[in-house]
C-alpha cells in the first residue's frame, strides 16, 4: 500500500503544488509568508544549495518585486512555475522527505535547478531590471 501512495504522489506531487501555486499567483499577497518560509529553509541549507544559492535568491528577489507589484514584465505561466518550484522546496513532503538528514535536501535543490535552468532568460531580464531600478528595501 505504502508504494502504491508514493507512486501516486510522484504522479500527482507537481499538480498539487501547481494548484497551490496558481493561488498563489490570483493573491500575490500570500507571498510574504512563502518567502520567508523559503529564505529561513534556505539559510539553514546554504552548504547543500550552494551551486544554486546566487540564482535562487535571483529567483526569491523576482518572486518578491512581482508579489509587491513593482515587477510585472514576467508570464503567469513563469510565476506559477517558480511558485510551484519554491513551495515542493518548502514542503517536508515530496519525494526523498526533509528529515532524511543529508539526503531530504538533495531533490529540493535538484527541483531548484531546474527551475533556474528552465526559467534562465527571465532570471537574466529580472537580473537586468534590478540593475536598471532604484532600491527598495520593502
Amino acid at each position: 500500500m505504502r508504494k502504491m501512495e508514493e507512486k501516486n504522489y510522484g504522479k500527482s506531487g507537481y499538480k498539487i503544488f501547481k494548484s497551490a501555486a496558481k493561488d498563489y499567483a490570483n493573491h500575490p499577497e500570500k507571498t510574504a509568508s512563502l518567502i520567508k518560509k523559503t529564505i529561513r529553509k534556505a539559510n539553514k541549507n546554504k552548504t547543500s544549495l550552494k551551486n544554486i544559492w546566487g540564482n535562487f535568491h535571483l529567483l526569491i528577489d523576482l518572486i518578491k518585486a512581482w508579489s509587491n507589484g513593482d515587477y510585472k514584465n514576467i508570464s503567469k505561466k513563469s510565476i506559477v512555475f517558480i511558485i510551484a518550484s519554491i513551495l515542493y522546496f518548502v514542503s517536508p513532503i515530496d519525494i526523498v522527505p526533509d528529515f532524511i538528514v543529508g539526503f531530504g535536501i538533495l531533490d529540493d535543490a535538484a527541483v531548484l535547478s531546474f527551475a533556474i535552468k528552465q526559467l534562465s532568460s527571465e532570471l537574466e531580464k529580472f537580473k537586468e531590471w534590478k540593475k536598471s531600478e532604484p532600491i527598495n528595501l520593502k
